[in-house]
C-alpha cells in the first residue's frame, strides 16, 4: 500500500487524496506571469478540490539568458526575477484552511541545453550584497549552460550529476500585502528546499478565499544553501495534485515525504527561521502524537533534522523534521 493513502492529504482533504478532474495551464494561457504573491491578480484556472494540474513554468530568468556569453546584469531586470504561474483558485479554501499540493512529476521543457546557472552582481552566499554591505568588488559575472535529460545534468565532459528536481518558489497569497517571489514567508515563495519534489506533499496556508496558488523557479539540481544565489534553474512542465484541508490551522509551509514531516521557516538571521521551522514541528509531533510539547522538544533535540533551503535570499529558509518512524 502507498504511503499516500496515509498522508495527511488522503485522511484529512476534502477530496481525500483522490485525482479529479485534468486541467493544464500552458506558457500561453498564463500570458503574463507574476513577480509578486498576493491576492490581486486574476486567477488564471479554477479548480475543485481533487485536481490535476499540468503546468508549464519559465526559469528563474523568464528565458532571456540563452548563452554563456550573456551578461546578465545587461539582460535582467531585477526584482523582476523568478516568474509565477497562476494563481490557481481553489474552491472552497478559506483563511485557516490548507492547500494540499502534491507534486507529481517535474520535467525540463524546451530546447538544450536547458539549464541555466549563472554568478549575478552582488547576490549570493559568498559575496556582498545590499543586505550584506561590503567594500569588496563584486565578482565578475559569467553564465554556464548545461544540458539536461534523462541521463542526469551534464556539468562538463567527464561529470554528470543526477537530475534531481524540485519547484523552488510555491505558495498561496498572503491575505492583503503583495510580496515579491524573490521573498519567502509564512506563505510559502521562494523556499529553495530541494524536498519540495516529485513524491512529496507541501500543505501551504490559505490566507485568502480560494488560497491563490503560485509556482515557479524549478531547478534541475541545488545544493543546500543555493550558494551563489542560483541554482540551476529549469523551464519546466509540473505535474501536480491538489487537494483542500479544511481548518488546518498551520501557520507555516508543512512538507510530508513517505519518511518526513517537516515545516519550513523563513526569517533573517538564519536562526530565526530554524526557531519558526522546529516550534511549529514541536507544536504538531505534540498533537499528532498526545505527548507534551516540553516531550516533543527534547525528542526533537534528539533526532530533528534540519535542511538548509537558500542562504541568497532576503529571508532564509530551513527546514525542520522528524523521520515518521519516530512518531507512531
Amino acid at each position: 500500500m502507498s504511503w499516500l493513502s496515509t498522508s495527511i492529504m488522503a485522511r484529512k482533504g476534502v477530496a481525500k487524496g483522490v485525482e479529479g478532474a485534468r486541467h493544464k495551464i500552458t506558457i500561453e494561457d498564463q500570458g503574463t506571469f507574476h513577480y509578486v504573491y498576493g491576492p490581486y491578480a486574476t486567477p488564471v484556472l479554477e479548480v475543485e478540490p481533487g485536481a490535476v494540474v499540468t503546468v508549464e513554468t519559465h526559469d528563474a530568468f523568464e528565458g532571456a539568458i540563452t548563452e554563456v556569453v550573456d551578461n546578465p546584469s545587461s539582460l535582467l531586470n531585477f526584482p523582476f526575477l523568478n516568474p509565477q504561474t497562476g494563481p490557481i483558485y481553489v474552491k472552497g479554501a478559506q483563511k485557516g484552511d490548507a492547500l494540499a499540493v502534491r507534486i507529481i512529476s517535474i520535467t525540463p521543457r524546451g530546447p538544450q541545453p536547458v539549464g541555466t546557472t549563472c554568478l549575478l552582481t552582488e547576490f549570493g552566499g559568498l559575496v556582498a550584497t545590499g543586505d550584506t554591505a561590503l567594500l569588496n568588488p563584486p565578482l565578475p559575472e559569467k553564465v554556464k549552460k548545461i544540458v539536461v535529460d534523462e541521463d542526469g545534468v551534464h556539468w562538463s565532459d567527464t561529470l554528470i550529476l543526477p537530475y534531481e528536481p524540485f519547484i523552488g518558489t510555491i505558495g498561496t497569497a498572503p491575505q492583503i500585502e503583495a510580496i515579491s517571489s524573490l521573498q519567502p514567508d509564512y506563505y510559502g515563495g521562494n523556499m529553495d528546499v530541494p524536498d519540495v519534489a516529485p513524491g512529496s506533499i507541501i500543505y501551504l496556508p490559505v490566507n485568502t478565499d480560494g488560497g491563490y496558488l503560485y509556482l515557479g523557479d524549478c531547478h534541475a539540481i541545488q545544493g543546500d544553501g543555493e550558494l551563489c544565489g542560483v541554482a540551476l534553474e529549469i523551464p519546466a512542465t509540473v505535474e501536480i495534485h491538489i487537494d483542500l484541508i479544511k481548518g488546518h490551522g498551520n501557520g507555516w509551509p508543512q512538507l510530508e515525504t513517505e519518511d518526513k514531516m517537516m515545516f519550513i521557516g523563513s526569517a533573517r538571521p538564519m536562526e530565526d527561521a530554524a526557531r519558526i521551522a522546529y516550534r511549529e514541528l514541536v507544536r504538531w509531533v505534540a498533537a499528532e502524537t498526545g505527548q507534551s510539547e516540553a516531550d516533543a522538544y527534547m525528542l526533537l533535540t534528539m533526532c530533528g533534522k534540519v535542511r538548509l533551503g537558500n542562504m541568497v535570499d532576503p529571508k532564509y529558509s530551513l527546514a525542520a523534521g522528524i523521520e515518521k518512524k519516530y512518531l507512531k
